[in-house]
């Protein structure tokens, strides 16, 4: 066994495995720049090496090994390179996006423990394996339209894809899903108990790609219970006929539905549903391409007024959990305000994400 401790990241080749453990426990794993770069270069060096015929990734939890996948980028780091233009903010998100694609494209078989909570950049690492275990302490969500951002790392294209209208749904509300409810979006393959994780991820090392479990359904989806209102309400043509339908439908899923979609942002709830419905349309590599525009505009269209700052601020600096959105109601929003978010700022031979196929 050969292993490589890194700052933030642990490697090693164990058997017939490549093993990485996102090891930044007390900040629930959330990737830094340095973690990308590491992961990117772990694998670029394990794709052509004969030994590692498989890859297993999971999360150091504060108690142990697993527990905790991925709470997704470091928000706080956003927050200060944006109000210091410090230009790693750039950096992050297209080195961030390069590896989404390189997770999806890997040659080898690649399984992802999504054990804990497992959010927004843990999503990117994890939704393009070959095989991708929850358990019952799983807790998956996009929910960055709680911080002025959108569903990214591939979101728009991973979420577009799932059963219905739950892509919507799940990409505006930002709601928090079980494994039950993972497996049913097809944001899963298989549930595993938690107990059973270590067993697992020996045996992959000793067996290899013989080992990857094979995809199951799994039964008591609260998702599959909703999904007749979900698909109905989701399909509507913009979010204010959402949100007017919501509050008109008197379920108290409904209800709760409506007053969650309140809480967002209302500019990036507008844009979101615009990148999950382009998004179904495209391939990987133009929806990463569409989101790094995206993401670009988020810190820059609006100089001084960027929502995702002031999200960031609420959620993770002040904490005070009142965010002032601009504008501030969801009916306020108008075509003129979204449509620059979907122009590049970049020429297409000059797009930072130009070679992605």
């Amino acid at each position: 066994m050969e292993a490589t401790r890194m700052n933030e990241l642990k490697t090693e080749v164990a058997g017939k495995a490549g093993r990485i453990t996102l090891d930044r426990p007390k900040a629930l794993n959330a990737l830094s720049l340095g973690m990308i770069r590491e992961l990117t270069a772990t694998l670029l060096a394990w794709r052509n090496d004969p030994r590692v015929e498989v890859v297993t990734i999971r999360g150091a939890g504060k108690e142990g090994p697993f527990g905790a996948f991925c709470a997704g980028g470091d928000i706080r780091f956003f927050h200060a390179a944006a109000l210091a233009g410090n230009p790693q903010l750039e950096d992050f998100f297209t080195e961030e996006y390069t590896l989404n694609h390189l997770v999806h494209h890997y040659p080898k078989p690649y399984v992802a423990f999504m054990d804990g909570i497992v959010m927004g950049g843990g999503m990117g690492i994890s939704q393009g394996a070959r095989c991708r275990i929850v358990s019952e302490r799983t807790k998956m969500a996009m929910p960055e339209t709680g911080i002025g951002l959108f569903p990214d790392v591939g979101g728009g294209y991973f979420l577009s894809r799932c059963p219905g209208r739950l892509g919507e749904y799940l990409a505006l509300t930002g709601e928090v899903i079980a494994a039950a409810d993972a497996v049913d979006a097809r944001l899963a393959d298989v549930a595993v108990p938690s107990a059973d994780l270590p067993s697992l991820w020996d045996r992959l090392a000793g067996e290899g790609p013989a080992a990857v479990p094979t995809p199951q359904r799994v039964e008591g989806s609260r998702l599959a219970d909703h999904r007749p209102e979900i698909d109905e309400v989701f399909a509507l043509g913009s979010v204010r006929e959402i949100v007017a339908a919501l509050e008109a439908g008197g379920s108290e899923w409904a209800g709760h539905t409506a007053a969650v979609l309140r809480r967002r942002s209302p500019l990036m709830l507008h844009v979101v549903l615009e990148q999950v419905r382009r998004a179904r349309g495209l391939g990987l590599a133009d929806d990463l391409r569409m989101e790094r525009d995206l993401v670009r505009h988020c810190f820059h269209l609006r100089p001084g007024a960027s929502e995702t700052v002031e999200g960031v601020r609420a959620l993770a600096i002040d904490k005070d959990h009142s965010p002032r959105w601009n504008p501030a109601r969801i009916e306020d929003v108008t075509p003129e305000m979204v449509e620059p978010f979907f122009r590049s700022p970049w020429p297409a031979h000059a797009h930072p994400l130009r070679g992605l196929d």
